[in-house]
Parts: C-alpha cells; sequence; structure tokens
C-alpha cells in the first residue's frame, strides 16, 4: 500500500454509555486510535423522512489493517463524522481495511 494515499488524520470512535447524577445513561463516543486514511465521496441521495429533508452521502474510507473495526463503530475527520455501516478488511495481505460508511446530515 501506498503511504501518500492515507493522507487525512482521522480518530476512530466506538460507542460508550456513561451514567449522570440520576442515574441515567447518556450516549456517547469514546476515542479508540488516531489513524491515517483515504477518504473517498461515493454516492449521496436527499429525501424526505418524517417531514424532513435528510440527506445521506456515502464514503469508502481506507486505513492501514487493523483488528477490532466493527460496524456500529464511527470516523471523526474535521468535525464530519462518518457512520461505519460495513467492514471489508484485506485477509490475504493484511495490509488494510476499506470501510463502508455514510454521513447523515
Amino acid at each position: 500500500m501506498q503511504a501518500g494515499r492515507l493522507n487525512r488524520r482521522c480518530t476512530l470512535q466506538s460507542p460508550s454509555q456513561s451514567v449522570d447524577e440520576l442515574g441515567q445513561p447518556i450516549p456517547g463516543w469514546t476515542d479508540v486510535a488516531t489513524v491515517w486514511a483515504d477518504i473517498r465521496m461515493k454516492s449521496g441521495l436527499e429525501s424526505i423522512k418524517a417531514g424532513a429533508s435528510v440527506s445521506v452521502v456515502q464514503a469508502s474510507i481506507r486505513v492501514r489493517y487493523r483488528a477490532g473495526i466493527n460496524a456500529g463503530m464511527r470516523i471523526v475527520h474535521n468535525l464530519t463524522a462518518y457512520n461505519i455501516t460495513a467492514v471489508m478488511p484485506d485477509v490475504g495481505g493484511r495490509e488494510y481495511v476499506d470501510l463502508v460508511a455514510e454521513v447523515v446530515a
């Protein structure tokens, strides 16, 4: 893999939950790692859901091979959060992991 293509510094996050003073759960995110990535926008879609306009942008994100990445995690770059929907590792070469992700705005 060419290191020059991995030109975006991103933070990999997993969902976490804490508890407030009343014992109510507070959903949040915990940083797992900081990685270099290649982000490519694939497509966009705009629709109306529940009377509100919703825009969905799909992206393909490639990072160096790393175990422990799964759907449900997210990757953040420049204050934009990409929800990971699928993980496609390079099982044979173990050089990279392709992440199918989307930004919902």
